[in-house]
């Protein structure tokens, strides 16, 4: 193309004018292009018309059909701030359809990683980042080389679907066209010419070895005025225009192969039309397995980039030509032109690679003989902390390296999806409920970086949650990690959960991780524990989980967080306390509403006075010890007399205010359906629930019932003890999803040690 006379639309052989009548059926032809096998290749007009119909489709490099794949497999997030401008980005992504499923060995992305990933991808789009090398960078036992595997291996999955179509330039070269007396010459060359059925064409035909794209066929000066006419697409023709997204279209050119061929051909023949004739497409073809489109280096792998040639062809091309101008060589990175290079890990032969990479990721081309080779690859690696020793020192190099962090889990649903994967679903019913995530909240604990004053500067009252989180606020952390602001959060310090402590939590991620407990370690540990406990035939306990990792040797123990198991321990016995006294709560609704009722008219008089409720008909006598009675379930037990006289009368005022003068007098309302009843009846039937087990605590046969449940003394003890704990135990199943033996054994854990009067005083 080089130093030719420019050619206009029309000589290409385009009928431009008659282009509109054929738009009608391009749709059509596209679908009917989609159902052939992609490898037989298409004619240059059937290639345009496609491209006139679907710009979007066809006119993809690598980086943008990279990013189409990863939003093939996976859905667009939820985001917690959709409508606000509260929103970090931190987006709910479903990665399973490109990590997990279909794949050998699965890989399980919290939700850091994948608002990491996403948006690495989301800048491909933009063709901002091309002339670089993405490191995936993350601790040994991350998973690192899983998730790289299961990338490619979906990309190389998403080149085989209609959707997934990359087009390179496929010639067929008509020799008995341009030089129709040398036909029965060219008959000879048996080894390189394909002859068809009837024997009168003789072709010479080859893929472009660096994938070169079919559009960059049509000279560059013409480029534009081209496309604006051959795509109806306005909004289209703008972005092309415009975005640097598709500025490869507009400025790129051939390789040296394909330039040096066009301009032989057009040379040679009259009508350059007759060259667009000689020029086909297909599919770019991914294939890791023969490094075609795919090219993934390990460490040990021998070989460095070399050249190749095709002697036979390049011997018969001269011949033909008469000329010398025709060099048929280039480097193995052709095969990934417009592909993926991929180093997994920078050691051994690897380092001396991604050295001799350093001018092709930077500038895009680099020397084949005296040829000048581009190349638009898409170059990754996997890399460890310590390996950046091999390049930090080369500071034009830094400039080019655009790292990812994947470090190990932080979310404790994730790791427990990985043993799930490991050892089977089923794995679940060998736990108590909770405990198998308190495991995964143990190892991922050894990941989090201990001393942070993050929390607890954005807490109001950081020791008000002291029954729901650890002293070093890791728990709260890997709530916040997953996406999931916890319901137990106090209104208040929801409100200062603002976008700036939001942000700094992302940044604090980035740090965490690197260390600890790794993948791999992990999947070991629970293995061994799980083996031991399966051997004994029990459910396993929180109990036995806390007593395996504090017998763990010091070298694994030291990296878990002093005193992390000690509070995961007793907010677990907080919880299991909680659902006990859930489960024996047997409400009496007509009983709580009878002491509201009663108590709410009861203060309309002065203590002393014997009076009737008018709700109830009840006698009431109004005595200290009475009005004790009932708001002992009202207020806190933490309020002083005189606190507790002044939420009498603020009660008072407002029964007297709204209640009575406004709900019942003018709005004809009942008692029981005002506002005020209903708080009233909640805070009651929430206190007598915290309460409900007090009238067992003291009981011996309450405890020695439960130990001998399932035996034949249980039927001795009193019908309604036996009775309530037959409906505690129940419940336990019902409502918290225990197997009867795991409501036994929670229900033993609780009474045995005695846990309502240990955690009396906590929230």
């Amino acid at each position: 193309m080089s130093g030719k006379k420019s050619k206009t639309p029309e000589i290409l052989g385009i009928d431009i004018e008659e282009h509109g009548k054929r738009l009608e059926a391009i749709l059509k032809l596209s679908q009917e292009l989609r159902e052939k096998d992609r490898r037989i290749p298409m004619s240059y007009n059937d290639f345009l018309f496609a491209a006139a119909g679907e710009p979007d489709v066809v006119f993809r490099n690598i980086f943008q059909l990279f990013h189409d794949m990863v939003h093939h497999y996976i859905p667009d997030g939820e985001d917690d701030y959709p409508v606000t401008n509260d929103s970090v980005g931190f987006v709910q992504f479903d990665t399973s359809k490109l990590l997990v499923d279909g794949v050998d060995e699965p890989f399980f992305s919290d939700r850091l990683f994948a608002n990491r990933f996403m948006n690495l991808v989301r800048d491909f789009r933009r063709g901002i980042q091309n002339n670089h090398i993405y490191f995936f960078e993350g601790p040994p036992g991350s998973g690192k080389s899983t998730f790289l595997n299961n990338l490619l291996v979906k990309l190389e999955e998403y080149t085989r679907l209609p959707e997934g179509t990359l087009y390179k330039v496929y010639w067929k070269i008509d020799l008995a066209r341009i030089k129709p007396d040398l036909r029965e010459q060219l008959k000879t060359e048996d080894d390189i010419l394909t002859v068809n059925e009837g024997g009168t064409t003789q072709q010479v035909m080859f893929s472009c070895p660096n994938n070169d794209h079919p559009i960059l066929m049509i000279p560059k000066e013409l480029r534009l005025s081209f496309l604006q006419e051959l795509i109806p697409d306005a909004d289209f023709l703008k972005k092309l225009t415009k975005s640097k997204e598709y500025e490869w279209v507009l400025k790129d050119t051939p390789c040296s192969i394909c330039s040096s061929l066009y301009n032989q051909l057009i040379d040679e023949l009259e009508n350059p039309a007759d060259v667009f004739n000689m020029i086909y497409v297909r599919r770019l073809e991914f294939n890791r397995q023969f490094g075609k489109g795919i090219s993934v280096w390990n460490p040990g792998d021998e070989g460095m980039r070399g050249y190749i040639t095709n002697d036979s062809l390049q011997r018969f091309l001269n011949n033909f030509f008469k000329s010398d101008e025709l060099r048929f060589v280039y480097s193995d990175l052709a095969y990934t032109n417009n592909g993926v290079y991929a180093l997994m890990d920078i050691k051994e032969n690897n380092v001396k690679r991604l050295l001799s990479l350093h001018g092709v990721i930077s500038d895009g081309v680099h020397k084949v003989e005296h040829i000048e080779e581009k190349v638009s690859s898409l170059f990754m690696g996997l890399l460890n902390p310590e390996d950046k020793k091999h390049f930090e020192t080369i500071r034009s190099f830094q400039d080019r390296i655009i790292s990812v962090n994947i470090p190990y889990v932080l979310d404790y649903e994730t790791e427990a999806r990985i043993y799930h994967n490991k050892f089977g679903a089923d794995i679940e019913q060998l736990f108590l409920p909770r405990v198998l995530r308190n495991f995964a909240r143990i190892i991922v604990s050894s990941r989090l970086n201990v001393q942070t004053e993050l929390i607890k500067d954005w807490l109001s009252d950081p020791d008000y949650y002291r029954s729901l989180i650890d002293d070093n606020h890791l728990l709260l952390r890997m709530e916040l990690y997953r996406g999931n602001v916890p319901d137990w959060l106090r209104e208040e310090d929801v409100k200062r959960f603002t976008k700036n402590i939001r942000k700094e939590l992302l940044e604090l991620s980035e740090t965490e991780g690197r260390s600890g407990i790794s993948g791999r370690q992990a999947l070991s540990l629970f293995n061994e524990f799980v083996t031991k406990i399966r051997e004994k035939g029990q459910l396993i306990t929180m109990t036995m989980v806390a007593e395996y990792f504090r017998n763990l040797p010091d070298k694994i123990s030291a990296q878990i967080p002093n005193g992390f198991i000690d509070s995961l321990f007793r907010i677990y016995e907080i919880n299991i306390l909680q659902e006990v006294k859930d489960a024996i709560f047997n409400i009496n609704s007509s009983q709580i509403t009878s002491d509201i009722c009663n108590y709410l008219n009861a203060l309309n008089f002065e203590q002393g006075e014997t009076v009737v409720s008018q709700e109830t008909g009840d006698e009431i006598t109004v005595t200290p010890e009475w009005l004790a009675g009932i708001e002992r379930y009202l207020f806190d037990s933490t309020l002083s007399e005189t606190e507790v006289a002044a939420r009498r009368t603020a009660i008072h005022k407002e029964y007297i205010a709204q209640t009575l003068s406004q709900d019942i007098k003018i709005k004809k309302m009942k008692l029981t359906d005002t506002e005020q009843y209903g708080l009233l009846f909640r805070k009651y039937y929430d206190s007598l629930k915290q309460h409900s087990l007090e009238p067992y605590i003291g009981n011996g046969n309450f405890r020695r019932a439960i130990t001998e449940y399932n035996t034949d003394n249980f039927n001795s003890y009193d019908t309604k003890l036996k009775n309530d704990i037959k409906f505690m135990l129940k419940n336990l199943e019902k409502k918290f999803e225990y197997t009867p033996e795991g409501a036994l054994i929670v229900a033993l854990h609780v009474v045995e040690n005695n846990l309502a009067e240990v955690y009396k005083e906590m929230r």
